[in-house]
C-alpha cells in the first residue's frame, strides 16, 4: 500500500497548516485509493511556527502580560523547555498584524515592544536561549522596540529619548546599549526567517515587506531612510552593519537589529523546524510526499516551507506534489527540480476574498484529485 506523507505550510491569511494538512487528508482517504497516510504540519519561521513547534516538542505553555504593536495590553503566552532552558516565541501573538484592525495597519506608528516584553519575561523564567518565529509582524522598527524592552535606549542629537515607532525613530543619532539587561549577553537568540532579501533597498525591509504592513509609497521611502540611519549608527556605535546580512529584512528589520544590539543568529526557519520535528525520520518508508502552501512560485525557492520539505525528499529520491492557491501559469525548470507536478487548488472565477473562504474545501477537492489519479494510474 501506497504510504503518502502530507507537509504543508499555511496558507496565508486563509488556513493554519494543520487545517491544510487535515483537508488534504481527507481529501485522499475520500478517494479510490488505497494508501496510508501520515501528516506533519510544518513551518518556516512564518505565523504559526512556534504554535506547531509547541505541539511536536510538547513545550510548557507560559501565559504572560504584553502589548501588542500600537502598546495595548494584551495577554499573550510562550512555549518553554525546562530540560534545556530555552524560550519559543512568536512574533506575530503580540507584534502581529493579525490582531490589529486592517484600518489600524500603519508602520510608522507600530513596535516590537510587546515581543521584547515577552523575552523579558523568558530571561525572569531562566531561559538561556530564545528561538523567535518572525513572520506575520505588523512592524518596520529594525527591532528598536524588542532592544527597549530590554533595557536599549534610542537617542536625538540632543540626548533625549525617543519613541520607538519609526516616526519618532527617524531622529536617531545614538544607540545606547548601557542599560541593557545583563542576562541578554549571556542568553543564546535565534531568530527563524524564511526570506533572504537584505535589510535596505528596493529589495529591502520597506520597500517589499512595508507595504504588506499597510505602508503608503511615501511611508515606504520614509521607512528605508530610517533603516538606514539605523544602520549608520550601528555601524558607529556598535562597529557592526548590517546592510549585507542575508535576511536582515525579516519583521521590519528584527532580524537584521537582533543580530546587530543582541547577537542573535539568523537561520533558516524550514531547516529549524525540520530538524525540530524530526523530518527525515518521518520520511522513512514514505513513497510520495505532498506539500504546498498560498502560493508556489521562485520565491518558494528562497527558503520557504515546502522548498525545505522537497529537497528533503529529493535527497532521498522521493517523488513531490506541490499545491497552492496561487502557481505559475507557465512551466518553470527550477521548480520542476523541486516539484514533480505543481497542482493549483482553486478551478473557479472569483475574488480573492470569496477563494480564501472555501481554502478548506479547495483542499479536500484537491486532495482527492491527487488520490482518484495515482488510482487510475496504477490500473493502466
Amino acid at each position: 500500500m501506497i504510504q503518502i506523507l502530507i507537509a504543508p505550510n499555511a496558507f496565508k491569511n486563509s488556513l493554519p497548516a494543520d487545517k491544510v494538512a487535515e483537508a488534504i487528508a481527507a481529501g485522499l482517504t475520500s478517494s479510490k485509493l488505497h494508501c496510508t497516510i501520515v501528516t506533519l504540519p510544518i513551518g518556516d519561521g512564518g505565523d504559526g511556527t512556534m504554535d506547531l513547534l509547541r505541539a511536536y516538542l510538547e513545550l510548557e505553555v507560559v501565559s504572560v502580560k504584553s502589548s501588542d504593536a500600537l502598546g495595548r495590553s494584551i495577554e499573550s503566552t510562550y512555549g518553554y523547555r525546562s530540560l534545556t532552558h530555552t524560550a519559543f516565541i512568536e512574533m506575530a501573538d503580540t507584534a502581529g498584524i493579525r490582531l490589529l484592525k486592517e484600518g489600524e495597519l500603519n508602520p510608522m506608528n507600530t513596535s516590537s515592544m510587546g515581543t521584547g516584553k515577552v523575552m523579558l519575561e523568558a530571561l525572569n523564567k531562566g531561559a538561556r536561549h530564545i528561538v523567535l518565529g518572525v513572520g506575520g509582524s505588523a512592524t518596520v522598527d529594525g527591532g528598536c522596540g524588542i532592544m527597549a524592552a530590554l533595557g536599549a535606549k534610542f537617542k536625538n542629537n540632543k540626548g533625549e529619548i525617543l519613541g520607538l515607532s519609526p516616526e519618532s525613530l527617524q531622529e536617531v543619532e545614538e544607540v545606547d546599549l548601557s542599560g541593557l539587561d545583563e542576562r541578554v549577553k549571556y542568553c543564546k537568540i535565534t531568530v527563524l526567517s524564511d526570506v533572504k532579501n537584505k535589510l535596505l533597498g528596493v529589495n529591502g525591509a520597506a520597500f517589499v515587506f512595508g507595504p504588506q504592513k499597510g505602508a503608503t509609497a511615501d511611508q515606504v521611502e520614509l521607512l528605508d531612510d530610517f533603516l538606514e540611519r539605523l544602520n549608520c549608527r550601528w555601524i558607529t556605535d556598535l562597529g557592526k552593519d548590517a546592510s549585507k546580512l542575508l535576511g536582515g529584512s525579516a519583521a521590519g528589520g528584527v532580524a537584521a537589529g537582533l543580530w546587530a544590539m543582541a547577537d542573535a543568529d539568523l537561520v533558516s526557519g524550514i531547516d529549524y523546524f525540520l530538524e525540530a520535528a524530526a523530518f527525515e525520520q518521518k520520511l522513512n518508508n514514505i513513497d510520495l510526499v505532498i506539500t504546498g502552501e498560498g502560493a508556489l512560485d521562485e520565491q518558494t525557492l528562497e527558503g520557504k516551507g515546502p522548498y525545505g520539505v522537497a529537497v528533503k525528499a529529493k535527497e532521498r529520491g522521493m517523488p513531490v506534489i506541490g499545491i497552492a492557491g496561487k502557481v505559475p501559469l507557465e512551466y518553470n525548470e527550477q521548480l520542476a527540480q523541486y516539484f514533480d507536478e505543481i497542482i493549483p487548488i482553486n478551478h473557479m472565477a472569483a475574488s480573492f476574498s470569496e477563494l480564501k473562504g472555501s481554502t478548506y474545501e479547495n483542499l479536500v477537492r484537491t486532495g482527492k484529485l491527487i488520490g482518484d489519479l495515482l488510482y487510475i494510474g496504477k490500473k493502466l
